[in-house]
């Protein structure tokens, strides 16, 4: 029995990075072998083991057999006859095929490290074709380490849109979908993952509302980058940048839907198209299982978001009535989530990805001056009922526009 530190730990490690778990592979032995040494299997699908005293991941050395289409459609034999090479094999990318046994030593039969090198994501094997979950690692990698200067090798991208066409991103589940994204959003460089899935041809089937955007102009005085697509990329970039919520970050993704469906004789214009952004980032939510917390304030910056950016011209009930729709008293993280997206819009637009936004401060004094009227002065005035709530929206206004007279 032999067991090798495998994966993103020994790529973390050469790359300079702090390694937060550490998953290791087990070759030469047998399932009873390893329970007899105190390990507790936990895996299903395949044999993966928790030490006794580390508690970290042990899998047995397998190979995989496809014989359906999907990531599930596959054949798994694990036994003491498999080697480390046979396990390695088996990967996503050479960069994630190096192992390195208990001396130290590594071991790399795909070249892992002279990729890490040269800052290439390259496929191990032609295996890769087999697993369609493969191609959204690969775009969610690409984001992650876009910042050291990776880059997706041709041939991978060609393989990625080989597996389009034979129709295995049709194979994705909805759960392995968001997972991936949820991840890839995450990153320092989101928009990355999504020019990846595109350059391999994969958006159009796995996300298809945002695909349509490319090609879309928008009015080039307000959109120097013109292009609709370029422009949620760039807002997504922005919104990293800004350290922005998983959230805010899900909402600048889909909050210009709509101009997708714009007829092309209206372009450059996209009259009304916040409410079909609403309309197709809830079917798409629908789809893929998005969380509801992120749904919920994808939806008013998708409604409010050029409303937001006009904040100095709003009436005091026109900021009310937006505050009320984030439920901004109850829950002041929305507000701060949905300022954060507005203003990723505003500054994902070329040349202007530093230009201030004092539309958040505006938003933020109203609140402010409003969440100082409660009920409790009505009822003191024997005022009952749902005219309480109408006092208070009433009042509302008032100092909300007394606090931006004086400010």
């Amino acid at each position: 029995m032999q067991t090798f530190l495998v994966g993103g730990a020994v790529r973390d490690r050469l790359l300079g990075l702090t390694v937060r778990e550490r998953d290791w592979v087990v070759v030469g032995a047998t399932e009873a072998e390893l329970e007899q040494l105190g390990y507790r299997r936990v895996g299903r699908s395949f044999p993966v083991f928790l030490h006794p005293e580390t508690r970290e991941e042990y899998a047995m050395a397998r190979t995989e057999t496809k014989h359906g289409p999907g990531y599930r459609g596959f054949d798994i034999e694990a036994n003491p006859q498999v080697t480390l090479e046979d396990d390695l094999a088996r990967r996503d990318l050479t960069i994630n095929a190096i192992a390195e046994d208990a001396d130290g030593k590594l071991i790399d039969p795909y070249h892992g490290r002279q990729d890490l090198d040269a800052r290439v994501l390259r496929h191990v094997t032609d295996a890769f074709r087999e697993d369609p979950v493969r191609i959204l690692r690969v775009a969610r990698f690409a984001a992650r380490f876009a910042e050291q200067g990776f880059t997706v090798a041709d041939e991978t991208l060609a393989l990625i849109r080989d597996m389009v066409a034979a129709g295995e991103a049709d194979a994705l589940v909805p759960e392995r979908i968001w997972r991936e994204t949820e991840r890839a959003l995450e990153t320092t460089r989101p928009d990355i993952f999504f020019r990846v899935l595109r350059a391999g041809g994969a958006l159009a089937v796995i996300y298809p509302e945002i695909d349509a955007l490319f090609g879309v102009p928008q009015p080039e005085r307000w959109h120097p980058e013109i292009d609709t697509g370029v422009h949620v990329l760039m807002a997504l970039e922005q919104a990293a940048r800004l350290g922005a919520s998983l959230r805010a970050r899900f909402a600048v993704m889909v909050h210009d839907l709509g101009k997708g469906t714009t007829p092309a004789a209206e372009w450059p214009h996209h009259r009304a198209h916040e409410e079909r952004s609403v309309m197709l980032l809830e079917v798409l939510c629908k789809r893929i299982g998005v969380p509801g917390r992120c749904r919920e304030l994808a939806i008013p910056v998708a409604r409010y978001h050029g409303v937001c950016h006009r904040a100095a011209e709003l009436r005091p009930k026109t900021l009310l009535k937006i505050l009320d729709a984030l439920d901004a008293f109850r829950r002041p993280e929305r507000l701060d989530d949905f300022l954060i997206a507005c203003e990723a819009d505003a500054r994902g637009r070329k040349g202007l990805e530093a230009t201030p936004y004092p539309q958040a401060d505006i938003f933020r004094a109203a609140r402010a001056a409003a969440i100082e009227v409660t009920a409790e002065r009505f009822v003191r005035d024997g005022i009952e009922g749902p005219a309480i709530g109408e006092s208070i929206r009433r009042e509302r206004i008032t100092v909300i526009g007394k606090a931006l007279r004086s400010g």
